[in-house]
């Protein structure tokens, strides 16, 4: 109990310098123009984390930087104080969460085997009492505590998706990471000030990037128009996750389905880039992002004439430990399903736990590409504007890694 007093006291202080220092740097050179954004979402105050709360309101604390190079050494990665009900409860639901993905494939094959294996019978024992435990407490003992403190008409709207954006379980989320946004300058100004949808292209995946959660922010702070995220269009099969995630505004990664949505609808699409085969790239010394051959997302920017916002999220690699075979056969079969089928522990060992809490989620927006609108882009103009993309991926990737306390690593695509 003591050493885990003195360390979450050392958290504290090391978040509260880092505040300072930001601030510091924020009141130095008042006269210089403004480079960098940085909002703390975990910090908001949520009477502020409201649909009807203007984004304005946002935007008044956030912290800025006229330095080009970005915001000073280890800014980015501390750990901000959480309360403890939002940290148990995210415990408890992120791990539900991820055991409701699997399950739908995991209790028909335990269902069958114990009809002739005792021992399947025993692990579909322990699944049933594991599920039953978690989704006891999540629904009978949280969700009634978070709801008093974030009163809803209803627990999900079927017509106010942006409103459903604001659950309580995805604000916690944002505190459990301890999440921040930085965007330069010439997001505020571009895409705030355009009428076009944007594509937020985030890498890496890491096993689950969760950072990308916050979604209001993406549906609020840049062109306040509503943003859905993409998924495998298998999850959106799934029961109950697929009525949760459909409720949030997730469509299926497919090109039509990301067209029609900036297009007809002239909202906002999100989507990982580098997809479930992020879900394989860790490494100790380097990032690895697996968008070299992505180039489908350019050519629905080109057809659309939208811009494409790259996006890094800084944290995401390290919330999991995967477990990868030596001979890539798990990657493969993943990659052809469109499932991820590597197993992979969180915090404290956990088997699709909730992920590890050692430095903060940061996601950093970098420069847009704009993409002009063209009816039949040819292979040249998609390898013009993909080789953009990913210039601008090094970019903001070396721009923000030392703030991260990322300094001697490096960018790779592979």
């Amino acid at each position: 109990i003591i050493v885990g007093v003195l360390q979450e006291t050392r958290k504290n202080k090391n978040y509260l310098e880092a505040k300072t220092t930001a601030r510091m740097t924020t009141s130095k050179d008042k006269n210089k123009e403004t480079m960098f954004y940085q909002l703390d979402v975990a910090g908001l105050p949520d009477e502020l984390f409201q649909k009807e709360v203007p984004a304005s309101k946002w935007l008044e604390r956030a912290v800025t930087t006229t330095d080009p190079k970005g915001f000073p050494p280890n800014t980015l990665n501390q750990l901000s104080p959480l309360d403890k009900d939002v940290e148990r409860e995210r415990v408890i639901g992120i791990s539900l969460w991820m055991i409701g993905n699997v399950l739908p494939f995991l209790a028909p094959m335990l269902a069958v085997g114990s009809l002739w294996s005792v021992l399947a019978f025993r692990m579909l024992q322990f699944v049933i009492l594991y599920v039953g435990t978690l989704y006891g407490l999540f629904y009978f003992y949280f969700r009634p505590k978070f709801l008093r403190r974030f009163p809803r008409s209803s627990f999900m709207s079927k017509q106010d998706i942006k409103g459903n954006q604001y659950l309580y379980t995805e604000r916690n989320t944002s505190k459990y990471l301890s999440l921040r946004f930085v965007w330069p300058k010439s997001v505020a100004d571009n895409i705030s000030s355009k009428s076009k949808p944007v594509i937020f292209c985030t890498v890496p995946h890491g096993v689950a990037p969760i950072g990308i959660t916050a979604y209001p922010v993406w549906s609020k702070l840049f062109n306040d128009k509503l943003c859905h995220w993409t998924c495998a269009p298998v999850i959106l099969q799934l029961p109950i996750v697929s009525f949760f995630m459909k409720s949030v505004g997730y469509v299926p990664a497919k090109a039509k389905s990301i067209t029609d949505t900036l297009t007809k609808k002239e909202e906002n699409i999100g989507i990982i880039l580098d997809g479930i085969a992020g879900m394989f790239q860790q490494r100790q010394h380097e990032e690895i992002a697996h968008i070299r051959a992505r180039k489908g997302i350019v050519k629905i920017a080109l057809r659309a004439g939208v811009p494409i916002v790259p996006v890094y999220g800084f944290g995401h690699t390290s919330l999991y430990r995967v477990v990868v075979d030596p001979f890539g056969i798990l990657e493969f079969l993943s990659a052809k399903l469109q499932v991820a089928l590597t197993p992979f522990f969180g915090r404290w060992g956990w088997f699709l736990g909730p992920p590890v809490r050692k430095s903060a989620v940061c996601l950093c927006l970098g420069e847009p590409v704009d993409c002009p609108q063209m009816d039949d882009p040819s292979k040249e103009d998609i390898d013009k504007y993909h080789k953009q993309l990913l210039e601008h991926y090094e970019q903001v990737f070396d721009q923000h890694k030392a703030a991260y306390g990322w300094e001697d690593k490096k960018l790779k695509f592979a």
